[in-house]
This record gives structure tokens, C-alpha cells and sequence, in this order.
């Protein structure tokens, strides 16, 4: 499930990732709350829809977008706010939870670490089989980083995501530290989301 938070639109959606890199959408919505509601309400609004998604599909892993500073703090809070509940109810569930930055997503997906909102769409729809670009932009950001996991991580058997995954501070994730598993070698498709994340940097 790759999730890109927000309180007023937060993305989810579930993807199946195939060692072809090729991908499949199971499910995807964005879900929304109102500015005028409060803020403890709209806050559980956003949990709940997260733990209804979680507990019908399951997932793997739960892949999200890192949350960054912003020059907009209003912003950036209700970001963070969406981002803990979303993340306490997987790890309630025992779901492992991965972090991905915007650059690191399209540089996964596009090749291009500084990939225009377009161009992403184009890629998801062509990498899911989508009959048309997904809308809006929080359903095909969410897309993205499941996108990103999935090829970053390496796509194999249930876990393998995971299996030599860190976030984007070098940590292992909760199944490995379960597990007391360390970083192994890496797969083809971490070592292609490792050259395209090269090619963007160049540029």
C-alpha cells in the first residue's frame, strides 16, 4: 500500500508488484475532510480510513512519503498529523512501514528524480495497465510510492520488500529488526532504482 498523506486529501492505494516490475491496482482512493471540521475529527477521519483499507487488503508493507519541512507550517503540520495516524495503524496491524522522498519516488518511477506532476501519471498509467492517467494527484502520487517500494526493495516473495529495505535514514525496517535480520545484497530492480536515482542526480 503506498500512501501519500494529507489531511485534507490523503492518497491510498494498494498495488500487486510482479518481478517483471510490472504492477496491478487492487484499489485506490483519495480520502478528504473539511477545513471546517474539527481537527480532532478530521485527524480520525484520515485513521479510520486507514484502518479500513488495512484490514481489507493486508498489505505487505505500507509505503509512504516522507514528510519534509515546508516554507508553508500549517501545511507541513497537518501532513505530519495524517502521516502519524496513518503509520500508528499499521504498526498496530504489524505491517512494516517504509519512508520514500519525493525525489527518491519519481526518480524510481520516471527516472528522473525531478519529474514533472505529468509525467509521473503517464508512467503509473503505463506501469499499471490504467486505462486512463489516475486522478487527482494524490491518487497517482500514492500510486508512485507503492511504485517506488516495489522496485526499490526488489520484488519476490511475501516479504522480500522488506527483506533489505531502510528507510530514508539507513534504519531497518520493523520486520527486519523482528526478524534481527541486517541489509543484504541487492536485487536487480534496487540496483535499477539505484541507477536512475544516479541519473537524476547528475542532472
Amino acid at each position: 500500500m503506498g500512501v501519500d498523506p494529507g489531511l485534507t486529501r490523503c492518497g491510498f492505494a494498494v498495488v500487486e508488484m510482479q518481478p517483471t516490475r510490472a504492477g496491478k491496482s487492487l484499489h485506490v482512493e483519495v480520502k478528504g475532510t473539511s477545513s471546517t471540521e474539527d481537527l480532532a475529527v478530521r485527524i480520525l477521519e484520515i485513521q479510520r480510513a486507514a484502518e479500513l483499507l488495512l484490514d481489507e487488503y493486508a498489505p505487505d508493507v505500507l509505503a509512504i512519503e516522507r514528510v519534509f519541512s515546508s516554507a508553508n507550517a500549517p501545511t507541513a503540520i497537518a501532513t505530519a498529523q495524517a502521516s502519524g495516524v496513518v503509520i500508528a495503524a499499521a504498526a498496530a496491524r504489524g505491517i512494516p512501514v517504509a519512508w520514500h522522498t519525493p525525489s527518491e519516488v519519481k526518480a524510481a518511477v520516471t527516472d528522473d528524480g525531478r519529474a514533472e506532476k505529468g509525467a509521473v501519471a503517464r508512467m503509473v498509467q503505463r506501469i499499471l495497465g490504467l486505462p486512463g492517467l489516475p486522478k487527482p494527484v494524490d491518487a497517482t502520487d500514492a500510486y508512485a510510492v507503492a511504485i517506488c517500494h516495489g522496485w526499490r526493495s526488489g520484488v519476490g516473495a511475501k516479504y522480500n520488500m522488506t527483506a533489505a529495505t531502510p528507510t530514508h535514514q539507513g534504519s531497518r525496517t520493523a520486520l527486519q529488526q523482528a526478524q534481527g535480520t541486517a541489509p543484504s545484497g541487492l536485487t536487480a530492480a534496487q540496483r535499477a532504482w539505484q541507477e536512475a536515482e544516479r541519473r537524476a542526480a547528475r542532472r
